[in-house]
């Protein structure tokens, strides 16, 4: 760790602000978290921030007002179940309008027996019979 980090926290600016101020707080608490703030510096795998986790994550919390608006308690819950096999597909590398355009193509012809087929990870979309509905 270098000095100036490890020193930084240690100011003169706590001493010269009110403790029970807003700055003072905010000085104590990163003080309180300095070992987690300054982690990624003495341990490479450990990312500087977690945009990767909020990108992620992002399309869920801007739908979470959309969501309310599902009709129903059943609409909610096969929207839910969109979503699920949505970010699966991506998750498993596929195009999620043409995976889902092929399964729609190919649900009827399937036997229950068959289904998991139809799965992300088990899906051929170069199949002729899929790639026909994309």
């Amino acid at each position: 760790m270098s000095p100036y980090t490890r020193n930084h926290h240690n100011s003169q600016t706590l001493r010269q602000c009110s403790k029970g101020s807003a700055l003072g707080r905010a000085i104590n608490y990163a003080r309180k978290q300095w070992d987690s703030l300054t982690l990624y510096l003495n341990d490479g795998r450990v990312e500087i921030d977690n945009n990767a986790a909020e990108r992620a994550i992002r399309p869920l919390a801007l739908g979470r007002k959309n969501h309310l608006f599902a009709g129903s308690e059943d609409g909610g819950h096969y929207g839910a179940a969109l979503y699920s096999i949505m970010g699966t597909a991506k998750l498993n590398g596929i195009d999620p309008k043409a995976y889902l355009t092929a399964v729609l193509k190919r649900i009827n012809n399937t036997r229950a027996s068959d289904v998991e087929s139809l799965l992300p990870w088990n899906i051929n979309l170069d199949d002729s019979q899929v790639a026909e509905a994309i």
